[in-house]
Parts: structure tokens; sequence; C-alpha cells
């Protein structure tokens, strides 16, 4: 790309200027000693002095320094730098200075933020893969051992063929979750805006894990009675998952016998905030900050008891941020976990039926 260099004479001519004073006053004390007075010469030479120094002056610059910050420009601008060449540059020092320094400092932000991804990437790779070879393995082991001999042992056959099945089933789980959420990332994710009562969709959730929960007797429930309908806007499937994975996420940690409450709050004149409150292990504080990370775990091993993609709450975390809302967790250890986040609030008007009378 060709840069259009726009000069600065702005010292060339304090540089005429001072040769100027300088050869003035030199002559002027020239001709005070000799007494000499013709004021006329005195202004034409200071004007001829100024005229040649700021063109001598100017012509040097020109050869030996504004070139070469324009080969400068040149070389930087190979580098595809938008804070260099798109605008006319200047040869002026102090704004050259600025603008190589904001340069320099781009760059370092860009190389800091090319090593963190690299460093997500990796970690990324090694937790995708750490989670698909689990039941590839599972998988890969009964077929063996069925192709080994097992298979003619019908109830060793079956067996091992249900148990080959539901490792199938939980690495569809996981490519599934990872297709959304690449999806969701990559900002491919339409949200479908509609009003819908939030209580009823909470309620379906209930009936839908209401088996899962039964299995670890834990008790799945509001914190009130809600008598009304509250409305809210937003993409009804999408806060269903929401409201889903953060429900299966305190069963999966709750303790036998523990309860989840979900509670729905005004929290200002448009706004409701959803709170889904277990008593179940609690969440280490330094681990809070990084839960909503893709394949991220606090309990390797007990986690990978419970099943699930490991990404769940990172799911939860995009659909959120989709509908511009916010996401919080509170948690402390062997106490519970309170996960909340916030929907806009609508008001809808129900019609009221009307009779007519007939003659």
């Amino acid at each position: 790309m060709a840069i259009r260099l726009k000069r600065s004479y702005k010292f060339a001519f304090r540089t005429a200027f001072f040769i100027s004073v300088v050869l003035t006053v030199l002559l002027w004390s020239l001709m005070r000693f000799t007494e000499i007075e013709n004021w006329a010469f005195l202004a034409i030479f200071i004007a001829l002095t100024f005229l040649i120094s700021f063109l001598i002056v100017q012509l040097r610059i020109e050869k030996f320094i504004y070139r070469r910050i324009k080969r400068i420009y040149d070389d930087v601008s190979l580098l595809e730098s938008s804070t260099l060449t798109s605008r006319t540059i200047t040869t002026n020092m102090s704004t050259l200075t600025e603008e190589i320094e904001k340069f320099a400092q781009d760059k370092k932000i860009e190389i800091d933020t090319l090593k963190i991804r690299e460093e997500y990437r990796k970690e990324f790779l090694g937790n995708v893969s750490h989670e698909l070879k689990t039941p590839l393995f599972t998988v890969q082991g009964y077929l063996e051992t069925l192709l080994d001999g097992a298979i003619d042992d019908k109830n060793v056959r079956k067996k091992y063929l249900q148990r080959a099945n539901k490792a199938v089933d939980r690495l569809i789980y996981i490519v599934k979750d990872l297709d959304l959420i690449t999806k969701l990332e990559a900002g491919d994710m339409n949200v479908i805006w509609e009003e819908f009562d939030i209580i009823e969709l909470i309620k379906t959730a209930f009936e839908l894990l209401e088996m899962k929960a039964a299995k670890k007797k834990i008790s799945l429930t509001f914190d009130m009675e809600y008598a009304e309908p509250i409305w809210v806007r937003g993409d009804s499937e999408k806060i269903r998952q929401v409201v889903t994975n953060l429900l299966v996420n305190s069963i999966k940690y709750g303790n036998e016998n523990g309860t989840t409450e979900v509670s729905v709050e005004n929290l200002i004149q448009n706004k409701v905030i959803v709170r889904v409150t277990d008593n179940g292990e609690g969440i280490p504080e330094n681990h809070i900050p990084r839960l909503f990370e893709r394949f991220y775990r606090v309990d390797k091993s007990g986690s990978r008891k419970e099943g699930g993609s490991g990404l769940g709450l990172a799911i939860v975390k995009h659909i959120i941020e989709a509908h511009e809302e916010r996401i919080y967790v509170e948690s402390v250890p062997d106490v519970g976990s309170e996960f909340s986040f916030t929907l806009e609030k609508v008001t809808v008007a129900i019609p009221t039926e009307t009779s007519t009378a007939s003659t």
C-alpha cells in the first residue's frame, strides 16, 4: 500500500529563524563596530539569510530524515497496521514517536492475546480428547470382548451391548453440545423473541427431571406458591435449556435427600431474576471464575462419575449473554450454590370474556 507523506516544515522554519537571528546580530555588531549604518542592506540580509537557511535545512531534512521516516512507514505498512496506514502520515517527530509507540503497544497486545489463545487452544484440545476417548475406549473394550468370544453368551452379549450403547449415547451427547457451543461462540445463534410464562416453563423442567431427581432423593420445588403467571421476553426453547442445565447441575452435585429450590423475583421495573438454589456440596471460591469455561470441572473424578459433557454451564452463559442478560453464581463449600440469571419482564394483557344477551 502506497503511503502519502505529509511533510512538516516546522523544524526547518525554526532553524532558519535561529540562524537568521544569530547572523543578523553578528552583522549588526559588525556594522556598529565599523560605524556603518545601512538598514536596507540589513533587512535584505535578514530575508535572504532566512530564505537560504530554510531551503538548505529543509532539503537536507528531506534527504536524510523524511525519506527514512517514509521508509519506516512503508516497512510497517507491510504488517497491515491499521493504526499507521489509516491516514496520511506526518514527519512531525513528536507525532511520529507517538504513532510508533502506539503501534508497538498494539502489537504487544496482539502478541499477548495470541499467546493466551494458544494456551486456551491447547487446553481445549486436551479436554476434548479426554472427554471423547473415555466413551470411545469403553465402546472399544466391550466390542473387543464380544469379538473375543463373549458374543456367544446371550446374557453377556446383551449386557455389553447395552453398556456400549450407553457409551455411544454419551459420545453423541458430548458432540451435540460441542456443536451447539461452537455455534454459540461463533455468533450463529438466532434468538427467537417471544413472550412466555417463566413459571410454566420451570414447572415443565421439573416434570422432565423428576425421575432423575428422585434417584438421588432430591426435591425440586419453588420457594413459594406462584398463583399468577410471570411473563418474560426471550427465546423460550433456549431459556428452557438454561433452566434444565442449571437444574441438572444442581441434581448432579447435590446431596442425597437434598433440595433444589427455584425462585422468580422482581429485580427492577422491567427485569426479573431467576434463582436456582441447592444445598449441595458447594464450590470453592477459587473455582468460581472458571465455572463457565468449556469442559472445566471442579472435581475431576466426581464429575466424570456423574457423566455429562462438561459444556452445560458454558452453554448457559452463552445463551444468557445472547439475550443481553447477566448470569451470577454464589457458592459456599458444604452449604450449597445459587445460580441466577436475569430476564426482561413484560406485561401481558389478559383478554376478558364478554357475554352478550340475545333478545
